[in-house]
């Protein structure tokens, strides 16, 4: 508790009485919130981290985000759409989203349903991915197989998804 107090007096030494005040406000928890999701979708425990990182008050930012949830104005469901997409985009297996997304506090439920909705060939991804990297030729030997093998595990794809990428070289 003597931490706690600490912190709250070196606050109030750093800033303006009516900037604490900011803090703990409803309306500018909102303001802050909205801010963060003009940039870009976050998920709703990411947005209330960010906003306590900033310094407001957990409560305040837990309303806050919580109100912007009923209003529509944040969304896990879409927030884990876009990510996935985003992903997608960047040649990411789907095990390697899964795990970014449960880093981020997101239900795996919510994750494995918007996996299969996003309609995603993860063998052909995985096979662009390969041909991206390494060229189209199939590897000389063992060692550079295993080598692209590891390149298309880091990112994510799944055993199946990796074999298939070499049986397709000639496609």
């Amino acid at each position: 508790m003597a931490e706690r107090s600490a912190t709250h007096e070196m606050i109030n030494d750093l800033v303006r009485p009516d900037e604490v005040d900011r803090f703990s406000s409803p309306l500018e928890a909102r303001k802050k919130a909205m801010d963060y999701l003009a940039r870009r979708e976050h998920s709703r425990s990411e947005l209330v981290q960010k906003m306590s990182k900033a310094g407001f008050d957990s409560a305040v930012s837990e309303d806050a985000v919580d109100k912007l949830c009923e209003e529509g104005l944040q969304s896990d469901r879409r927030f884990v759409e876009s990510f996935i997409q985003s992903r997608i985009n960047q040649g990411k297996g789907p095990a390697r989203i899964r795990a970014d997304l449960g880093q981020r506090g997101l239900s795996d439920g919510l994750v494995s349903e918007m996996l299969n909705e996003a309609d995603a060939d993860w063998f052909a991804l995985a096979t662009a991915a390969r041909r991206r990297k390494f060229g189209t030729d199939e590897p000389g030997d063992f060692k550079e197989k295993a080598r692209q093998m590891r390149f298309l595990q880091y990112r994510g794809f799944e055993s199946e998804q990796v074999q298939a990428a070499f049986g397709n070289a000639e496609d």
